[in-house]
């Protein structure tokens, strides 16, 4: 199983990988947690470089995020996968195509063929992207900000448009939640989606 987290900066992503990792191996799954860019020792250096580094061009940008993730998903996705393992990354394929192809205008179609051709097709079962306005991520990140946060508001809120976008035209492969409700409250909504589309069984200790 292999579920990827979306959303824009600030929404709350790491929060819900971990609850949700903590609630499959207490139902006897072995998960592996990962983000993107920075999974492996290559992809943190070009997290680093990106985010934190001097100027890089879009396209650039774009061709260092593809490369991170055909190292990332070479190396520790899909090995995980083999073994049988539960994959859950923070962002993937589609923070690209957001970023870089709406975000930056480089085209979403030609960004997500890049990444499909850098991933070799790996597509998530379910890619859950956590909502909020970019006021709301900047309000929440404060005065910290890397270089990608940095960008002003109409760039993040082309980021979120494209984000829904992608979700409205195909439901069945994602779940949109509502990111200023509490994380408890999305955590269970992710696990309901999980439940009915058969990737894990109901936990028998909850409450009917």
């Amino acid at each position: 199983m292999f579920i990827a987290f979306e959303g824009g900066d600030g929404a709350g992503k790491s929060t819900q990988v971990r609850l949700l990792a903590q609630a499959l191996r207490a139902r006897g799954c072995t998960v592996t947690v990962t983000r993107q860019p920075g999974g492996t020792e290559l992809g943190a250096a070009i997290r680093d470089l990106v985010l934190h580094g001097d100027h890089v061009s879009p396209r650039a940008e774009a061709l260092l995020f593809a490369a991170d993730k055909a190292h990332h998903v070479d190396q520790l996705v899909r090995p995980a996968l083999e073994r049988g393992e539960v994959v859950l990354t923070d962002r993937y394929t589609d923070s690209s195509v957001a970023y870089q192809g709406a975000g930056r205008d480089l085209g979403a179609a030609e960004v997500h063929d890049l990444q499909m051709w850098a991933v070799h097709g790996l597509v998530p079962d379910l890619t859950v992207i956590v909502d909020i306005t970019a006021a709301e991520g900047r309000r929440r990140r404060g005065g910290t900000h890397d270089r990608l946060e940095s960008e002003a508001d109409a760039f993040h809120e082309a980021i979120r448009h494209h984000f829904l976008t992608m979700a409205a035209e195909h439901p069945d492969r994602y779940l949109v939640v509502d990111g200023t409700q509490p994380p408890e409250h999305l955590h269970e909504q992710v696990i309901a989606r999980l439940e009915v589309m058969g990737l894990v069984a109901a936990d028998p200790g909850a409450a009917p």
